[in-house]
């Protein structure tokens, strides 16, 4: 059996890796370009975390290689380190540190000197977690209730306005996580992460497909008042299910104003457990905060007349392909499959359970609401129409 030789990627080639990773291009599909597996991709990216590294660029300060010979050859001509220096126009106590750090003047090459000194500048910059501990064991008690890194910086300004030494930016966060070599927060942290990658994924990728049906006088969604539109009042929600193995689903709904969620258990995808599912699930709340329900196009709403007839609740229809149309929604389905992963069997979980679980992203702080919680938006336009 032949094998194929080890790969060892140029410059050129790393940067064209690094490029394409941050287009949104799948590892096997970069491979793919070079002929090799996704592992050999992965070898380049993981040591960063699938972070591209900044390009390191040499000191204005320090001495270069032309220095360097200049130094070698005062050397060997026996000039003192002031002649030396006074013709390089550095200091001479510079001059001695080279030397000095450098072999001395029996041993000392430009070339080794140069080399030696790039390599010692690889030495890390120790980030803010890592010179603030308190602040680096406030950032993993958030994460572990699951708290994303955006969340917790958030919070951290709000709740400390005025003092910079406990804030923190959520890049800042993401990369001592992924960059195990900052040694500053656990590798262990990393599995209460959303998507709980190995690796950091560009912002661009996306692997979704989005599965459409054709539902019988439907409204569509651009009959959908204004008002609805820029989320300038409550009682517009968004809903989807989301699917496990065994033919199980769970309805998701995320109101537009607050970004509150609610979960209902749904016994499978017929249209009538669902609409009954949703009916029942309306009933929880004030007529005021519930006037209308935006859906994808699939079959499980079908039945969305009799779901209107019985809660008085408008229901319209995104357009085929175009999920962004339910963005609350889509985002919030994201964040719930870390509690409910792709290919488990949803149906083992309780109503109770569900709760559970959209109370827990109710009481997570949220950037589009400025770092407060959907709970507490919600609570006050239910104390509002009271």
């Amino acid at each position: 059996m032949a094998y194929r030789t080890r790969i060892k990627y140029t410059t050129e080639q790393k940067n064209e890796i690094w490029n394409r990773w941050q287009r949104g291009e799948s590892q096997s599909s970069i491979g793919r370009l070079f002929d090799r597996e996704s592992s050999s991709i992965f070898s380049i990216l993981s040591p960063s975390g699938g972070i591209r590294p900044a390009p390191r660029v040499r000191s204005k300060l320090a001495l270069t290689i032309s220095e360097r010979e200049e130094i070698s050859r005062g050397i060997v001509c026996q000039r003192s380190l002031r002649s030396i220096a006074s013709q390089l126009n550095r200091s001479p106590s510079t001059i001695s540190r080279e030397i000095k750090r450098n072999g001395g003047y029996d041993d000392y090459r430009a070339a080794h000197a140069d080399q030696a000194a790039w390599d010692r500048a690889c030495r890390p910059k120790l980030c803010k977690l890592a010179t603030h501990p308190s602040l680096s064991r406030k950032v993993a008690a958030k994460l572990m209730k699951n708290w994303s890194p955006e969340q917790i910086a958030g919070w951290l300004k709000r709740t400390y306005p005025n003092n910079e030494s406990s804030q923190v930016s959520h890049e800042t966060i993401y990369r001592s996580l992924f960059i195990q070599t900052r040694g500053v927060l656990k590798k262990e942290l990393q599995q209460y992460l959303r998507t709980q990658r190995a690796i950091r994924r560009s912002q661009h990728a996306s692997l979704k497909k989005d599965g459409l049906g054709k539902i019988k006088d439907a409204v569509s969604i651009s009959e959908r008042p204004a008002s609805v539109e820029d989320r300038a009042v409550p009682g517009h929600w968004e809903g989807d299910l989301i699917a496990g193995s065994n033919n199980s689903y769970i309805a998701t709904l995320v109101e537009r104003h607050t970004r509150y969620v609610m979960l209902a258990k749904v016994k499978n995808k017929d249209t009538k457990s669902v609409v009954s599912a949703l009916i029942k699930q309306s009933k929880k709340l004030p007529d005021e905060l519930y006037k209308s329900l935006t859906w994808d196009r699939g079959k499980e709403l079908a039945d969305h007349k009799r779901f209107t007839l019985e809660t008085d609740i408008d229901v319209y229809f995104c357009d085929p392909r175009s999920p962004w149309q339910r963005g609350s929604n889509e985002n919030t389905n994201r964040l719930l499959r870390q509690y409910f992963p792709k290919g488990t069997d949803l149906a083992v979980h309780s109503q109770t359970k569900l709760n559970a679980v959209a109370r827990q992203l109710n009481e997570r702080p949220r950037k589009t609401l400025e770092f407060e919680t959907p709970a507490e938006r919600f609570n006050a336009c239910v104390a509002s129409t009271g």
